[in-house]
């Protein structure tokens, strides 16, 4: 009976141990990398704690579908550590209890179900170690959907360039460098608490709104999207000469805005303050590069 025992035990280690070590040598999704068990699991916590956003169904609702062509065209060309942790770290949105590690890897395990992927002989576990080296199996593409083609629509400036930078740009970018002092996931005071009376302060308004790390995303994307608006045609710096839209340099600083807030908006997913606090360097190394070469130049002033 123990010798028994025991080799039911060795077995079991020798399959955890082969299944770790795969999942760390590049699996894909295909290889089972989850349980029926634990996607059974996953389905009654999702009822519980996703479905009035994502849908009974995992087809969406508030929040987008969960299985399906579009969830993996967003996802398959990432590891699946990307939306782990944007599970874990992310979801849900309202003010319940945060999900525990297990109940993550559960809810993973039921979105991967829906979506036809098999199961294996041991359970997902939500780690980095554990899942940094698994990604989506190649999909042959599919037939590409009709774009629908909206009318043509080109709407004017509204501010300059100051005004744009000053309004959207400025509060964003110092939101996000605040994140090196302040952590976004602490609680935060009433908005306006350290502001005074009838005056608005960048850092705490809204906080009553969203919340820490929503704003940093938010700021983040703001960054990111506020780049196009550095290039709309017939926009005047402070000065009233024309923004230099064609100008190489330009081009190129608008792009490195772009990719900063692009990169600000995955550091600020992990939720770690660390990290988010380093992806602002790529930030400030864009905005330096571009006041190195336009500021004071005579056909555009500093913001």
């Amino acid at each position: 009976m123990l010798w028994r025992r025991l080799v039911r035990i060795v077995s079991a280690c020798l399959i955890a141990g082969s299944v770790a070590l795969a999942l760390q040598t590049g699996q894909t999704l295909n290889d089972g990398i989850y349980t029926e068990q634990q996607a059974i699991r996953g389905q009654t916590l999702y009822q519980k704690r996703c479905s009035a956003c994502h849908g009974g169904n995992l087809a969406g609702r508030t929040g987008p579908p969960l299985t399906g062509d579009d969830f993996l065209s967003n996802w398959d060309a990432h590891p699946l550590l990307e939306l782990a942790n944007k599970i874990l770290k992310t979801m849900p949105k309202d003010d319940t209890e945060p999900l525990t590690p297990q109940e993550a890897a559960d809810l993973l395990a039921y979105i991967l179900q829906a979506s036809k992927f098999p199961t294996g002989r041991a359970e997902l576990v939500s780690s980095e170690a554990s899942l940094k080296g698994v990604t989506f199996p190649h999909r042959v593409a599919t037939q590409p959907k009709e774009a629908v083609v909206a009318p043509a629509l080109s709407l004017p400036a509204s501010g300059n360039l100051a005004q744009v930078m000053r309004g959207i740009l400025f509060p964003s970018a110092n939101l996000l460098f605040s994140v090196q002092t302040i952590d976004p996931g602490t609680k935060k005071p009433p908005a306006n608490a350290a502001a005074p009376t009838g005056a608005v302060d960048w850092l705490t308004w809204g906080g009553g709104v969203y919340r820490g790390w929503e704003m940093v995303d938010y700021a983040a994307i703001s960054i990111a999207e506020s780049a196009t608006l550095m290039l709309t045609a017939g926009r005047h710096c402070e000065n009233g000469k024309p923004v230099p839209v064609t100008d190489p340099d330009w081009l190129k600083f608008t792009q490195q805005l772009a990719d900063a807030g692009k990169a600000a908006y995955r550091a600020s997913q992990t939720r770690n303050q660390e990290t988010a606090s380093e992806s602002t360097n790529q930030l400030n190394d864009s905005c330096m590069s571009c006041h190195r070469v336009f500021r004071g130049r005579t056909h555009c002033v500093r913001p």
